[in-house]
């Protein structure tokens, strides 16, 4: 008899196992021959080598509909480890848009025929740069994919970062120790994070730094291998910060930066480095430029009268 250890590392064991184990039940019932025992995180399989094999298999095949789809009810496992092992897709447009599935059921797709472009964007180029005002969904889509990069171990970790600009306030005055004073601008991340990840495995990842959310400065000498890496409100880099971080980049790497050219928080006399950026990288092959505008808001539909209003008297 072969034991094994199976570690669920992409899906939350309750999507797995149902309350109550109801799903767990279910899964056992088409494995009559084997011993199954879940325990957390860990599901420990004992039988015969190609039962077990089969069983990791089918097992897989139920999360990887999980993260397709964000549903995984007692019929579809039924249906998904029967004979023909139907995958059970929802429709086309859910499959082309989506990113991954967040907590309770939150679907995070491109809504924006500029965010789709990110999103086929990375899948050819290692950097890429989306450029546009708040909110069109810049930041979220890049921390969705970087989340979905992890999920799908393209990537062993999750680095966020900004520069910490006080935009018309005194960072030495905020109460609190360094990280309590450098958090508030780091919120951003947190919220988009938090919607994706649950929120005792997104403790897990930051406590094991799987996840790093950490001020511009802190990339300095670093080399960031096999990892997914967002620079956010790039356009309050200065000139050597932008050229700090992209020279961050190492083996097996993403890199996406985020920023909003008519929003530089700069002394009025500091060049912009993302502006400097846009105008050296163009032409590098293996970096590409998404341009979002007003018709990418997905706020308020206030919002996107405000831009369209500052860019009509300036």
């Amino acid at each position: 008899m072969t034991e094994k250890i199976i570690v669920l590392e992409s899906i939350e064991p309750v999507e797995i196992y149902g309350v109550n184990d109801v799903k767990l039940n279910i899964i056992k019932k088409h494995f009559p021959k084997l011993k199954i025992i879940a325990r957390g995180y860990s599901v420990k399989v004992l039988g015969e080598e190609s039962e077990i094999q089969n069983f990791e298999k089918k097992l897989n095949l139920l999360i990887d509909h999980y993260h397709k789809t964000g549903l995984l009810t007692d019929t579809v496992i039924d249906r998904l480890l029967g004979p023909t092992g139907d995958n059970i897709i929802e429709s086309q447009d859910l499959q082309n848009d989506l990113i991954l599935f967040g907590n309770n059921g939150l679907v995070v797709k491109a809504k924006t025929e500029n965010q789709r472009k990110m999103v086929a964007s990375i899948a050819k180029n290692d950097m890429i740069f989306a450029i546009g005002p708040a909110g069109t969904g810049k930041t979220y889509t890049a921390v969705a994919l970087a989340v979905r990069a992890l999920k799908n171990k393209e990537v062993k970790r999750i680095i966020l970062t900004r520069p910490a600009v006080e935009a018309g306030e005194n960072l030495g005055f905020l109460p609190g120790d360094l990280k309590e004073k450098l958090d508030p601008y780091m919120q951003p991340l947190y919220d988009a994070l938090s919607d994706m990840v649950p929120g005792d495995k997104l403790n897990q990842y930051i406590e094991n730094r799987v996840i790093q959310i950490a001020p511009l400065a802190f990339m300095r000498g670093r080399t960031l291998d096999n990892a997914f890496v967002i620079l956010d409100e790039a356009q309050n880099t200065t000139e050597s910060q932008m050229k700090m971080f992209l020279t961050r980049m190492g083996n097996n790497a993403k890199f996406i930066i985020t920023g909003d050219a008519t929003q530089i928080d700069l002394p009025s006399k500091q060049p912009s480095g993302l502006i400097q950026a846009i105008r050296y990288l163009k032409k590098v092959e293996g970096i590409d430029f998404i341009e979002l505008d007003n018709r990418d808001v997905i706020r308020h539909r206030l919002v996107s009268a405000i831009i369209q209003s500052y860019e009509g008297n300036k």
